[in-house]
């Protein structure tokens, strides 16, 4: 019996919740690692799972055997990487997870010149609006422009704040006026982002510090950042954005900004990986890189 096999298979098997997620993870077949726990048990003598139609649970001996084996081979991966980091270069395959208008908007910046570095280094994107889980979809790093950060299993290492600002297209401004304070927005439809709780509500607050609270008409809702920025750029209402997405509209003209005393909470841009003792050569080159690159601000005014 190969003990290593064994023992990364019962990992595996533990960390997913059951033979079926960590066999499609795996892209191993069910029976190959119920074989290899079954193997492992025979060979040390006493049972680690308890195995039910509904569930799958450790017993005593598997959780002590389990805690053991991260132990193991966390260090034994640990060893890999420290006799070959002094020498090697980024290689294989790094899979990075944004969101679609970020690497729509974003990427062409600065992953052309990223990968031109790293020759030996294959990157493989996962764009998505919904929050993936790194873990399971085996993303190595993910780039999320977001208020929250649900996930504290994760490293999140913070790279840049990303403002949002309110905007509209001059033909739009040209046909129903230009609102100049928060309630004269009541009169005009808000472009809506159809992901969050509610859509229509926009919180200002002003050069004061005064804070304001509108409910907007709702016009056109969206589940795409991209669709709302086609829609406002083409005269349908006023929508606010993370300026990354309109930065280069607002610059150009198609897009102007509006109420430009009163700011909306800012987000902030996360490179999120898993947690490791030690972080892959081809991980630690990209956070070093975006972290170089956003240093500078880029989306301001």
């Amino acid at each position: 019996m190969d003990q290593l096999s064994a023992m990364q298979a019962f990992r595996r098997v533990v960390d997913h919740g059951g033979f079926s997620a960590a066999a499609q993870q795996a892209g191993v077949s069910h029976t190959v690692l119920s074989r290899q726990v079954k193997n492992l048990e025979r060979h040390l003598g006493t049972q680690l799972l308890n195995r039910t139609t509904r569930r799958l649970q450790l017993t005593e001996a598997g959780a002590l055997f389990h805690r053991h084996c991260v132990q193991i081979l966390e260090q034994m991966q640990a060893m890999n990487l420290e006799l070959s980091e002094h020498q090697q270069q980024p290689t294989g395959t790094l899979r990075l997870g944004v969101a679609t208008a970020f690497g729509e908007l974003e990427l062409g910046h600065w992953l052309p010149d990223f990968i031109e570095r790293h020759q030996r280094l294959q990157v493989e994107l996962h764009c998505s609006d919904r929050f993936i889980d790194l873990l399971e979809e085996d993303i190595d790093v993910c780039l999320r422009v977001t208020d929250h950060l649900p996930d504290s299993s994760l490293v999140a290492r913070k790279l840049a704040v990303s403002t949002r600002v309110l905007v509209a297209a001059p033909s739009y401004l040209e046909r129903h006026g230009t609102p100049t304070t928060p309630d004269a927005l009541l009169a005009h439809p808000l472009l809506g982002y159809s992901r969050l709780p509610q859509p229509q509500r926009l919180q200002l607050t002003g050069s004061t510090g005064e804070n304001h609270e509108v409910l907007m008409p709702r016009r056109l809702g969206a589940n795409s950042p991209m669709a709302l920025r086609a829609a406002a750029i083409g005269g349908l209402g006023i929508a606010s954005f993370d300026r990354f997405i309109v930065h280069d509209a607002l610059r150009d003209g198609r897009l102007v900004p509006l109420l430009a005393d009163w700011s909306q909470p800012s987000r902030t841009l996360y490179a999120v990986y898993p947690q490791s003792r030690h972080v892959a050569p081809k991980v630690r080159a990209l956070l070093e890189y975006v972290q170089a690159y956003y240093a500078r601000p880029r989306w301001e005014p």
